[in-house]
């Protein structure tokens, strides 16, 4: 049963945000940009890599390693720059 509970939480990136139901909804919807999520989960790795006191330089190293299609530049990018949220009036 705990075995479970990780495969649910791996499938859900935004598991501290939505329940999985609610995910799997959306995105068979196709209501989820796939780039925003992973820049979502590139960021949360970095600031706990960062909270384990590796390098800025290492923790990009570690990431690069899960997404090597993506340059260091890229990365530093989506670490240091996260998007800004619009207001809606």
């Amino acid at each position: 049963m705990e075995e479970l509970k990780l495969n649910e939480r791996e499938n859900n990136p935004l598991s501290d945000l939505i329940s999985n139901e609610i995910y799997n909804l959306l995105k068979s919807k196709g209501l989820f940009n796939e780039t925003s999520l992973r820049d979502r989960l590139i960021r949360k790795r970095f600031k706990f890599l960062r909270t384990k006191k590796y390098r800025v330089s290492d923790a990009i190293d570690i990431i690069r390693q899960d997404y090597p299609y993506l340059q260091f530049e890229t990365i530093r990018k989506i670490v240091h720059h996260p998007p800004k949220i619009s207001k809606i009036n």
